[in-house]
């Protein structure tokens, strides 16, 4: 067993005891044990699951930085939601929206901002089903 600590920016902290931690970083899936060696690594808009006491949870992800050491797994997550927390119809409602925003052949839509909030919403819709 070790420690994850998440961390994001509205100051929500959730400590979590697991015995794997599962996350998908820019090299592809990741899992950690206890007694991993230190790493530091950026973590994509992702699922992220987690057995504890001998079940598995699952999370959504926006994105983020995790640095473990000593036994210990500090996520930095721009979100970070928990299956049972997300709202499935607010999710189909922001992928509507940035679906909407990505087929208008408006210059002055940020493409980017709008892809990335495409993915977050899969992400979750994905996490949820």
């Amino acid at each position: 067993m070790f420690l994850v600590k998440v961390i994001t920016p509205q100051a929500k902290v959730r400590l979590i005891n697991t015995e794997i931690l599962n996350i998908v970083n820019s090299d592809g899936q990741m899992g950690l044990l206890s007694h991993h060696m230190p790493i530091i690594s950026m973590v994509k808009i992702s699922k992220m699951s987690t057995i504890e006491d001998g079940v598995r949870h699952n999370y959504a992800i926006a994105g983020g930085v995790l640095f473990y050491q000593d036994n210990e797994a500090t996520l930095l997550a721009d979100a970070f939601e928990s299956q049972d927390e997300i709202d499935l119809e607010r999710a189909f409602e922001a992928k509507q929206r940035a679906t909407e925003r990505l087929s208008e052949n408006n210059t002055e839509i940020d493409v980017k901002r709008a892809q990335i909030a495409l993915a977050k919403a899969l992400n979750r819709i994905s996490v949820k089903e």
